[in-house]
């Protein structure tokens, strides 16, 4: 944290797996990678949320200025294009706060290939005032030092908000564990009880003088699971011997609100990620009154921030070797948005106080398009 005199604290820098995923839930995985296990392979809710985000980001139209930058962020590197590259970064944001951009300089002196790197192998390293110094990318027992600054303009470093961070940004994914832990624990508890016939079946109740002794009480409870127990042996008649009586049992209103429970944790987990739940087809919401608006919230809330972020990230950057450079969002060529536009152009177009020239600097549309 800064002080007063320009110096950071001198507490050490701490790996971003483990900084910010505090909490008291013990079946809350507490590692980055163990989260995105959770969130990514096991939950669906989450998969989609996290994809829909990230796929509509990498989609986001971009206007470079200059051929060489425009090139380069068409194709950043042999392996990705523009969607998949921008697609990448979202993704990191989205899930760790955190993305790392770093650039193969080519035989001119300027980047000819930009490399997204994985956020959870990145190191902040901090020098004698705590300020950024490199970055220490970790691939299995390799580890590179990579320079946060200097003649090459160092690695791009873009992170999220983190109140509490003085390196680190903070990803959607720790406020969603939570929900995700607690709707994967539904789904889990759901499957149980459609493996016993979706109900407590009951329970077996010995009318007979004394107890059982422990050899009988063992011998029926392996009866039980060996032949009345799964989904396979649901509704198959029970021969009880003397003294045995069958008693079924129910569930009360409270034990059955599983349901209820497994639809509220996906909602937090669409809220996390900044998702509209209708776009998840989550039921019970009536917050926008159809899908075009769900979908234009969506972009307005959540992907256009994202991107914006990252071209602005990347304009600053890279302008150490362009110093013309400029990677701004085409708003206008969005889909989602189409109907906003129509509604500025009808707007604009009915200001009768306003010149052609006004009309047009409103709309974003230069002066030499009609050259």
């Amino acid at each position: 944290m800064l002080n007063w005199f320009g110096r950071k604290s001198g507490r050490p820098a701490l790996p971003r797996h483990v900084l910010g995923f505090g909490g008291g839930w013990d079946d809350v995985p507490q590692s980055y990678a163990a989260r995105v296990r959770e969130a990514m392979t096991r939950n669906p809710v989450a998969s989609r949320a996290v994809r829909l985000v990230a796929e509509s980001a990498g989609s986001a139209p971009l206007k470079v200025c200059g051929e060489a930058l425009a090139a380069l962020i068409a194709q950043p590197n042999p392996r990705e294009t523009r969607a998949g590259f921008l697609e990448g970064l979202a993704a990191h944001l989205l899930l760790h706060g955190n993305a790392y951009v770093d650039a193969a300089i080519g035989a001119g002196g300027r980047p000819a290939e930009l490399h997204a790197l994985r956020p959870d192998r990145v190191t902040v390293e901090g020098d004698a005032r705590g300020w950024p110094a490199a970055f220490l990318y970790r691939a299995g027992e390799t580890a590179v030092r990579l320079p946060a600054h200097g003649e090459t303009a160092g690695v791009l470093h873009i992170r999220m908000l983190n109140p509490t961070g003085d390196h680190y940004g903070l990803g959607c994914l720790a406020a969603a564990a939570g929900a995700v832990a607690t709707h994967n624990a539904a789904a889990a508890w759901n499957r149980a009880l459609l493996a016993n016939a979706a109900r407590p079946s009951g329970a077996l109740v010995f009318e007979g003088e004394g107890a059982l002794s422990p050899a009988q009480f063992e011998r029926l409870r392996a009866e039980m699971e060996a032949s009345f127990a799964g989904a396979g042996n649901a509704g198959r008649p029970m021969l009880l011997e003397g003294g045995l009586k069958w008693q079924a049992l129910s569930m009360t209103p409270a034990d059955m609100d599983f349901a209820g429970m497994h639809a509220g944790a996906a909602r937090d987990i669409a809220l996390a990620f900044g998702v509209p739940p209708m776009l998840l087809g989550l039921p019970g919401d009536n917050t926008y009154a159809n899908y075009s608006e769900a979908n234009r919230a969506l972009w307005r809330l959540t992907v256009l921030p994202l991107v914006g972020r990252i071209a602005e990230a990347l304009t600053h950057w890279l302008r150490h070797w362009w110093p013309d450079a400029r990677v701004t969002i085409d708003k206008d060529d969005i889909p989602a948005l189409s109907h906003d536009r129509e509604i500025l152009w009808a707007q604009v177009s009915a200001a009768d106080f306003l010149s052609g020239e006004e009309k047009r600097r409103l709309l974003g549309i230069d002066a030499e398009d009609f050259a």
